[in-house]
């Protein structure tokens, strides 16, 4: 009998849900589930993208509006990617800590982002069901969510893991994804920050944040379908790759950023070319917006794609503040025209 990958596939994940579930159940006596919880959201408005200036168009993006969060809770921040669960609404998240995160956007009548409604946090746990102890074993940065199912990228301890989205009772994952990326050359905190679904080239694509090649350009593959096979992104500066969501035509938009003492955090948006994402190849595409520490942004390091109600093309990041009073937690909303 012969099988297709993706059903060969979801063998694999029944079972290891059914030793996540043995496991769970022989641990039950050790550990409760993780308490979820929920947290009072402060959100500043953010009116100017580029700081002191009114402007509003930034090459082919249009700034709509942000937000600066803030929480008393100690454990908000560190949030390192979120997917839309309902464009523009009700969204899901992953923090570098360990922690799932769930709210929604709340919105004035002109659409504009107001505020973070519902939010609440809750521990990633491991095949046993039991928090992770050590925030390198939990190091959640990529994630993509596609028909109730949560895929995310770990860094440190390398892994792509997939789990079923249940926002008051996250569990143990359903299994693990070979990346097809040799695992030696991934490096330790430069792993897959970028998990995004590819109708076109067939399912899911990861790209590290900065795990080179010989020559240079940055480790990413697509891991499933017919297509499937490792590939590289040109690696342009100093910038290195944060997440990335694919648009409706196919291209990838990637979220880059960039640190120094000198010149401090900067980041980037650029659109990378739907034919140039392939096995073998090296994809590459021109730069959307760059910007500074002339702007709000910071630690940019989440990213998502998505419609808004009166067809709006809607491209949505926040940044991470690592839990430093140093950095801050934003939000930010930009419409992306084509022509």
């Amino acid at each position: 009998m012969i099988f297709s990958a993706a059903r060969l596939r979801r063998f694999a994940c029944a079972a290891t849900a059914a030793f996540a579930l043995s496991a769970m159940l022989s641990a039950s006596s050790r550990a409760e589930q993780p308490a979820i919880e929920r947290m009072e959201i402060s959100a500043r408005p953010i009116s100017q993208f580029q700081i002191g200036l009114d402007q509003k168009m930034f090459g082919p993006l249009e700034f709509v509006g942000g937000l600066e969060l803030t929480s008393s809770s100690r454990n908000f921040g560190a949030l390192s990617a979120f997917r839309f669960l309902e464009p523009g609404s009700d969204f899901v998240g992953v923090a570098d800590t360990g922690f799932w995160f769930f709210g929604r956007i709340a919105r004035d009548p002109a659409l504009r982002p107001t505020g973070v409604e519902n939010f609440r946090m809750v521990q990633m746990v491991d095949a046993s069901g039991i928090a992770f102890e050590k925030k390198w074993l939990a190091d959640a940065e990529g994630l993509a969510v596609k028909d109730g199912i949560a895929t995310v990228g770990f860094e440190r301890m390398h892994r792509v893991a997939q789990y079923q989205i249940d926002p008051d009772n996250m569990k143990p994952p359903l299994c693990e994804l070979d990346f097809l990326v040799p695992r030696n050359e991934l490096r330790q905190n430069r792993g897959f920050e970028t998990v995004a679904y590819s109708a076109g080239k067939g399912g899911l694509v990861v790209v590290s944040e900065k795990s080179l090649d010989v020559a240079g350009n940055i480790f990413a593959a697509i891991i499933e379908g017919p297509q499937k096979g490792v590939f590289t992104v040109k690696r342009d500066g100093e910038f290195d790759i944060t997440d990335g969501a694919f648009l409706p035509d196919g291209d990838l938009l990637l979220l880059e950023r960039s640190f120094s003492m000198a010149s401090g955090v900067k980041m980037r948006l650029r659109r990378i070319a739907s034919d140039s994402i392939a096995r073998g190849k090296v994809a590459d595409g021109p730069v959307l917006l760059e910007a500074n520490m002339g702007y709000q942004i910071d630690n940019m390091e989440g990213l998502d794609v998505w419609q808004r109600s009166d067809g709006a093309l809607m491209v949505s990041l926040i940044s991470d503040d690592n839990h430093s009073i140093l950095q801050r937690n934003l939000y930010l909303e930009f419409i992306l025209h084509d022509d």
